[in-house]
């Protein structure tokens, strides 16, 4: 007779969690950080080919995201802020995806600082050669280093 459990307890649910962080210890063991990437949801397609870029071996970065498409007073605002900010704390650094669409995120400046307030590594990444002119607050007033997508990885590289 069975124990009237389902498949998974408890049990197995934090065995899978250590598991998890684990197998992110030991990708930075090997060189490879682990990348919370803050965005604009406007700009899932451009985000997804730089998530496409740390696929390839040698790529020192593998990206961690929590896409939201709800408004951040929305009534879920509380748990979804929880849930991105666990994901923050397991990461190694947050990348900030600027764009046009950046600013008017009100999502973004919450990251920025949450990660801050963590005590993680901020960098802003922006297509092309230019940098956008309008930034998040969050980025100007905490001097926030931001690169071209071409220099990620080797900013990234040369972190500490």
């Amino acid at each position: 007779m069975g124990s009237g459990r389902g498949p998974h307890s408890i049990g197995d649910i934090k065995s899978l969690i250590d598991q998890a962080k684990k197998e992110l210890r030991k990708g930075e063991d090997e060189g490879r950080r682990n990348i919370f990437i803050s965005f604009a949801y406007e700009d899932i397609d451009k985000v997804n080919l730089l998530r496409a870029q740390a696929k390839n071996e040698n790529s020192p970065i593998e990206f961690n995201d929590w896409s939201v498409s709800e408004p951040i007073d929305s009534e879920r605002a509380p748990y979804i802020k929880q849930k991105i900010g666990e994901r923050i704390t397991q990461s190694s650094l947050t990348v900030v995806y600027l764009s046009d669409n950046t600013p008017k995120s009100r999502w973004i400046e919450w990251e920025i600082e949450e990660s801050l307030k963590r005590g993680k590594t901020v960098l802003g990444v922006f297509p092309g050669n230019s940098c956008p002119a309008d930034l998040p607050n969050a980025i100007t007033q905490n001097k926030i280093k931001c690169v071209p997508w071409s220099k990620l990885a080797e900013t990234i590289s040369g972190l500490k």
